[in-house]
């Protein structure tokens, strides 16, 4: 549920289909905001699974700033 100072996602938004994991069709009650963008999964725990890995993927690029700029964490 969307907390009541945001507009909750809706599925009619979506940029995709299909989910990008299963390849299955998208659901309502699975949504998540992505660089602005409503993007579809087809339950809840791919959706989750892809905010682990934006996650994992934007703590490494970090981590690659940090070491590329001489400095330590």
């Amino acid at each position: 549920m969307a907390p009541a100072n945001e507009t909750p996602l809706r599925i009619e938004d979506a940029v995709n289909d299909l989910c990008p994991w299963s390849g299955k069709p998208i659901v309502a009650d699975a949504l998540t905001l992505y660089n602005g963008a409503v993007v579809g999964f087809c339950d809840p725990a791919c959706r989750d699974q892809f905010a682990r890995a934006i996650a994992s993927f934007e703590d490494a690029l970090r981590a690659r700033r940090v070491a590329n700029a001489g400095l330590h964490q």
